[in-house]
This record gives structure tokens, sequence and C-alpha cells, in this order.
């Protein structure tokens, strides 16, 4: 019993998800953040509640303070929304001009 389908022989568009959906961005949100905005970037980048994400930072501090380091590098090197660069490639630019 064969239950595949094939496309119809008229039917020549690529149905793809990859090309229909626009390509996502990291960035911190100017709005819904509670501190830098980092736990609500990532979130919408990965398609999660913020919550989940939220929550996960606050595991992985009580389990060793690993999220304190890692949130101040993501708010240093994710760009904020309309913004072109991180603060981290500002500081860098200013730097080498």
């Amino acid at each position: 019993m064969d239950t595949t389908t094939s496309p119809a022989p008229g039917d020549q568009a690529s149905h793809a998800p990859y090309e229909s959906a626009p390509p996502r961005t990291l960035s911190r949100p100017v709005h819904g953040r509670m501190l830098g905005g980092v736990a609500a970037g990532i979130a919408r980048y990965l398609d999660v509640d913020v919550t989940i994400i939220r929550i996960l930072f606050a595991v992985l501090t009580l389990i060793g303070g690993a999220a304190v380091p890692v949130y101040l590098a993501a708010w240093v090197l994710i760009p904020e929304d309309g913004a072109d660069q991180s603060i981290a490639a500002g500081l860098f630019q200013s730097r080498a001009s």
C-alpha cells in the first residue's frame, strides 16, 4: 500500500518552509523586556515563550552563576531592535577610528 502523494502535474510551486519564511535576526527588543532584553530577544528568535528563557537563566544562575556572564555577554553582543550594530561592535569601531 503506497500512501505517498505526488504533486499535481500543473503544480510547480515550491512549498519549502525555508523559502516562504523571512530570515530571522537575533536582536534585543525595545519593548517587553525586563532588564536588557536578552531573554525576550532569544525567545523571539527561537519562537518560544519568554518565561521559559527567563526560567533557564534563573536556573543557570542558581546552579553556579553561569547565566550572569552569559547574559552580560549577550547584552553586549546582541544588537537592539533598529540598531545596525551591537554595543561591542560600536565600541570596537570607535576605538578603530
